[in-house]
């Protein structure tokens, strides 16, 4: 059964445009990659994209994000230009952060956008100290981080969830649960594999989502923004996710089946997410071929900036690495 997407026809066909930037960007730096235009490490977020848009849609404009090495649609979605994007990826100085971080490290302080983290559970412990700040200066904004179901085996992640719930953090912690890790199915690394139950014994209010459902991913997210709101305290989001892609592409994907994967698939959330807004009357295949147009034209115009960009200049390499030194 199909079930209704219950939004106006204008902000549905929104969250499906944004699936779909995010996805043929994907592929496209893939594709990059494969010509070596590209380098460094890449992680694609193909298969994972409802998390991304239903979660981000439900946030404010001047929430703090912060994500993993796999956050280009974090990044784009909280209104990173995709040319700066690009040119990150290109190692450009128009790039978001300047051409020096590359793919895993994307940044933007002017969208609030606080990284792109290359370290598991990295961006937790950042979180909190954001949202402890936004406390100390008395706003009302809040943090959501967004991490792996591996980062929850690492001591970072203990500490973080043990701060946010003993201080009332206002942070709102999601976990993309894709069960492997960069390699390492669920059940073969953590004893309790309830993450929710894990999250709950921090006194953290923790909930499980379908996230290959973005009406789900947003209705949850919305009511978890609220209660971070009306509890000023912090809350947990799983959303059960599958990457279609390998972990990244050096990755020779060893640890699962090509069935398995195909049976993903099947769920897709472009495709599940498109054929729910046919059969409900707000999209036909006309409709779709030219949101699928449109972004792969934007993509495309990012890649032409990228190409035509320029390096960083030898004689500023040195910039920021140490401090300057102060006169006495």
């Amino acid at each position: 059964m199909i079930v209704p997407v219950p939004y106006p026809q204008d902000f549905a066909l929104g969250l499906l445009h944004d699936m779909l930037r995010i996805r043929r960007l994907e592929e496209r730096a893939a594709e990059l990659y494969g010509e070596g235009k590209i380098r460094g490490f890449l992680h694609l977020y193909i298969g994972e994209e409802a998390v991304a848009v239903g979660a981000l849609h439900a946030l404010a404009a001047d929430d703090a994000v912060v994500a993993t090495y796999r956050e280009h649609g974090h990044a784009l979605l909280q209104g990173v230009p995709m040319n700066a994007i690009m040119a990150e990826m290109y190692g450009r100085q128009a790039g978001c952060s300047h051409g020096r971080g590359g793919s895993m490290h994307l940044f933007d302080a002017r969208t609030r956008f606080f990284g792109g983290n290359a370290i598991v559970a990295g961006g937790l412990p950042l979180a909190v100290g954001l949202a402890l700040a936004e406390r100390m200066l008395g706003g009302n904004r809040l943090t959501a981080c967004f991490f792996g179901e591996g980062a929850l085996a690492e001591g970072a992640a203990a500490e973080s969830l043990n701060l946010a719930a003993l201080w009332q953090l206002p942070v709102l912690f999601c976990c993309e649960n894709n069960l492997y890790a960069m390699g390492t199915a669920l059940a073969r690394s953590q004893a309790q594999t309830d993450l929710c139950a894990k999250v709950q014994a921090f006194g953290v209010p923790a909930r499980s989502v379908d996230g290959m459902d973005v009406v789900a991913v947003h209705e949850a997210t919305r009511a978890a923004v609220e209660q971070v709101h009306a509890g000023h305290c912090p809350c947990f989001l799983e959303f059960r996710t599958y990457r279609f892609r390998a972990h990244s592409m050096f990755d020779p994907e060893l640890y699962r089946d090509k069935a398995e994967v195909e049976e993903w698939k099947k769920r897709g959330p472009i495709h599940s997410y498109s054929a729910q807004l046919k059969a409900q009357g707000l999209l036909d295949e006309p409709g779709f071929l030219a949101l699928e147009a449109e972004a792969a034209a934007e993509v495309e115009a990012a890649v032409a900036f990228a190409e035509a960009a320029s390096l960083e200049p030898v004689e500023t390499l040195m910039n920021d690495v140490y401090t300057p030194e102060r006169s006495p």
